[in-house]
């Protein structure tokens, strides 16, 4: 095809120009940011916010300024949990204060309340081959939901901007009180012959996805509001919540904006990363024929490392040491799970690999992140579907995203709009700048 070709023939002089342009001038400055960030993804220029989350550097998350260890302690429990209400973390996302346990409860109550989901829903998931991806499933139920949001039957009502939140708000706790049903009902499609699990009335909203997909022990319902709780937010800059904020922006609703944020979590450098990191653990188990010991490990990393692979679950573009998320999970695998032999084995990797990857010398930050661990645990309570563990990662990221919306729609915020500019416009900066 010669549109083909020509377009492989312009090719390697352009990876050329880029990569002269980056190396010789990354550091001139484009108005306040450099070539190489305009170049490079974006990558730490100062231009969202969010007063929902924020990523500290050497604390890790905090949500409304609060650490991961403080919100797991001070967040209310249901009756003999060790993990708290997700309903409670929802309260402190939208609100900003630690709620108490009445307020907690109310938010499970509105969602208990609203997690009936149309019949539509499950017809559109069965229509779609059986061979389907679950995040396709997951995109696609929560996209036919969109004939139900009120924010876009208001809007086209009409109504002031000041009312914009409105229905936003009322939109997003409809559309989070049925993920986790949703959720639970792909899995039991495409894993469980198709036989549906209905809620039990008596649980909390993460507890009922755990039984929902069959695995209805106190611990796996902890791991679930752990989980969830872990996987909300991330502040905006992160993949899939700014292309939900970036959707929304242009007044799309919360079915459509998250719909598209989901789509950019299916990505192998976002969401699917939870997935590389269970079969590299698989992948330990299975050369070693068991725990490895930690010097094979570490010939291996190097093995890796020198092939020109990655080691998933390892590095972070902002944190400079381990992520707290990691370690709340890791905690909580060694009180339940001290013995589980893909358990021990992500213990080492993080005990050898951050050595390595100083020694190699290329890593920003050498400490594990929240996908090296999250896939063992869910393996360890029988969650061994790899391509599920995105959707699960999508129910909890649907509490910050949504509350971040309401909020861009509170304060009027407008739609996203960046400048571009052409390659030679940067190259003419780079020069003048010489």
């Amino acid at each position: 095809m010669e549109l083909k070709e020509k377009l492989a023939s312009q090719l390697p002089g352009w990876r050329e120009r880029v990569n002269k342009l980056l190396n010789e001038s990354g550091e001139v400055k484009v108005g306040d940011v450099t070539i190489g960030q305009v170049y490079g993804g974006m990558r730490d220029v100062k231009s969202l916010v969010t007063d929902i989350s924020y990523v500290d550097p050497s604390e890790g998350i905090r949500f409304r300024g609060y650490t991961i260890p403080e919100v797991l302690e001070k967040l209310p429990k249901p009756q003999g949990a060790v993990m708290p209400y997700v309903g409670g973390l929802y309260y402190l996302l939208l609100i900003g204060e630690m709620p108490t346990s009445q307020q907690a409860l109310e938010v499970e109550e509105e969602w208990r309340q609203r997690a009936r989901i149309p019949q539509f829903v499950f017809d559109v998931l069965k229509a779609l081959p059986d061979q389907a991806h679950p995040m396709l499933l997951f995109s696609a139920a929560i996209l036919s939901l969109q004939h139900e949001s009120l924010f876009a039957r208001r809007y086209h009502e009409g109504m002031r901007r000041e009312e914009y939140w409105e229905p936003m708000l009322e939109d997003s706790l409809n559309l989070t009180a049925k993920l986790p049903a949703i959720a639970a009902y792909i899995y039991n499609l495409k894993y469980r012959h198709g036989v549906p699990i209905p809620a039990d009335p008596n649980l909390d909203w993460a507890a009922n996805f755990a039984h929902r997909i069959d695995i209805s022990s106190a611990e796996y319902m902890d791991l679930s509001r752990l989980y969830f709780i872990l996987h909300s937010d991330h502040e905006s800059g992160n993949a899939s919540a700014h292309v939900t904020h970036l959707a929304a922006s242009t007044l799309s609703d919360i079915y459509y904006a998250f719909s598209a944020g989901l789509n950019s979590l299916a990505g192998p450098l976002h969401g699917l990363a939870n997935q590389e990191s269970i079969i590299y653990l698989l992948h330990l188990l299975k050369e070693f024929g068991g725990v490895p010991s930690k010097e094979q490990l570490r010939q291996h990393a190097w093995e890796t490392l020198n092939a020109g692979q990655v080691i998933p679950g390892y590095g972070h573009a902002v944190l400079r040491k381990p992520d707290p998320r990691f370690t709340a999970q890791l905690e909580y695998g060694l009180k339940y799970m001290p013995d589980d032999e893909i358990f021990r084995i992500a213990r080492m990797v993080y005990e050898v690999v951050p050595q390595v990857l100083i020694e190699q010398g290329k890593a920003k930050n050498p400490s594990p992140n929240v996908d090296a661990i999250s896939g063992a645990l869910q393996y360890h309570y029988g969650v061994r579907e790899f391509d599920f563990y995105t959707v699960m990662f999508g129910v909890g990221r649907s509490l910050g995203v949504t509350a971040n919306a309401v909020w861009a729609r509170a304060l009027g915020q407008p739609i996203e709009r960046p400048k571009s500019l052409t390659t030679a416009m940067l190259e003419d900066i780079a020069c003048n700048a010489k």
